[in-house]
């Protein structure tokens, strides 16, 4: 069992930049794929960013390519998505996610935290 908290959302300005953070518990974080999806009323939850057990693969959403990161931080058992100049497309809430094996698929993931809303204003 792993157990996941997200923190970091709010409301920003189109250009900034919002770090989010995702601590996670109850199980060896280093044997666990983690993920960032995001969900946008009556639309389905889409993946954002994900990042290997150990740290050296990324994958990322075309979207985001460039503008976000995903980084982890083992010793604390954590991993953040880093997201700079953010348009207002981005608004939406933002789950952490893990899983055995990578993959861009709800269903591949086992652990979801509880989401943190990010709203980017125009």
């Amino acid at each position: 069992q792993v157990q996941l908290v997200e923190s970091g959302g709010g409301l920003v300005q189109a250009g900034d930049s919002l770090r989010l953070s995702c601590a996670a518990s109850g199980s060896t974080f280093s044997r666990y794929v983690m993920a960032w999806f995001r969900q946008t009323p009556g639309k389905e939850r889409i993946f954002v960013a994900a990042i290997s057990q150990n740290g050296d693969y990324t994958e990322y959403e075309d979207s985001v390519k460039g503008r976000f990161t995903i980084s982890r931080d083992s010793a604390n058992n954590a991993v953040d998505l880093q997201m700079n100049n953010l348009k207002p497309e981005d608004t939406a809430v933002y789950y952490c996610a893990a899983a055995k094996i990578m993959g861009l698929w709800t269903n591949q993931y086992d652990y979801w935290g509880q989401g943190t809303q990010v709203t980017v204003s125009s």
